[in-house]
């Protein structure tokens, strides 16, 4: 077995599952998740031997990702509140969907979210505030 320091990046692509899981008890310090595929082990040592080579995140980026793990990661949509209305057109079909107290509204059935309401209405799955163009769209 190459220990992680002596391994390089190309020697990943030649080492089969049982290699894989020493060398990522070796740089991890602990087995890998059970039923991890070889091409995903590969992908994360491969990258966690890249951070400790470059001596890991610079301290400017350790404090932007502890900002941004401190942010409420769902914000609440704006200006959704009870006795709103949404109203959609989908394949010629218009819908309208009102905002309840907790949950939402459509074809007298009560969901908990408007995805759940978007999925009904297409059969796929889809972001409702999306759906409903309460997010814009990013370029």
């Amino acid at each position: 077995m190459i220990r992680s320091t002596e391994l390089k990046l190309t020697d990943l692509p030649d080492l089969d599952h049982g290699a894989l899981s020493e060398t990522w008890r070796d740089i991890m310090g602990q087995p890998p998740p059970k039923r991890l595929s070889a091409p995903l082990m590969r992908r994360f040592l491969a990258h966690q031997i890249q951070v400790e080579r470059s001596r890991g995140l610079t301290k400017r980026e350790k404090n932007k990702l502890k900002a941004m793990a401190g942010r409420n990661p769902r914000p609440k949509a704006t200006g959704v509140q009870p006795g709103g209305r949404f109203i959609r057109e989908w394949n010629g079909r218009l819908h309208e969907i009102e905002v309840l107290e907790k949950g939402f509204s459509w074809n007298g059935d009560t969901y908990r979210s408007l995805s759940a309401i978007a999925q009904a209405i297409t059969g796929t799955h889809w972001s409702g505030p999306r759906f409903f163009g309460l997010e814009k769209r990013r370029l």
